[in-house]
């Protein structure tokens, strides 16, 4: 642990993801962004069907969940899953970062890790959407070299434009 109460960055570990950890994600998600940007109760739904879907269709071959975390304490995650609908393309979903691993560079590592594990598996594209408040997911993403392909106005979450991104690999 630094001085700062922080984890030491030399001290992070990923992992795959194992039972409890999708519901665990799920938890955090709506913990964090109730507190944080007074999400409406269904989102917590949304991201448990998110975690469902990734259980049911799970592929070891084309989709991975990491954890990261320090003397087995959940510090963040990130999955790449296959997108539904489009050839060669993977989707990010699930990126989270607690708060006293902010900082660190734990979202980058977590994007990287998904933008290799993507190369590696063929894909020719990665899309995610976010919400256009959430200016550190988009500098993470921005600085991976993603780029914004539309914005859409919604009336759900606090009605927060949301944005799909792409990285052409």
């Amino acid at each position: 642990m630094e001085p700062n109460g922080k984890p030491n960055s030399t001290t992070l570990k990923f992992r795959t993801h194992r039972p409890g950890d999708m519901g665990y994600i799920t938890y955090r998600h709506a913990v964090i962004y109730d507190q944080d940007h007074a999400l409406p109760a269904f989102f917590e739904r949304d991201v448990g069907r998110i975690a469902a879907d990734f259980l049911d269709t799970y592929d070891a071959a084309s989709e991975r969940c990491w954890i990261a975390e320090k003397d087995d304490k959940f510090l963040g995650s990130i999955a790449l899953v296959k997108h539904k609908e489009l050839q060669d393309t993977a989707m990010i979903r699930l990126l989270l970062v607690e708060r006293e691993a902010r900082g660190l560079g734990l979202g980058t590592q977590l994007v990287q890790k998904s933008i290799d594990f993507a190369r590696e598996a063929g894909y020719k594209r990665i899309r995610l959407w976010t919400l256009t408040q959430l200016t550190s997911a988009r500098r993470l993403y921005t600085n991976a070299g993603f780029k914004i392909l539309r914005t859409e106005p919604q009336d759900i979450w606090g009605g927060m434009p949301k944005e799909e991104w792409e990285l052409t690999l």
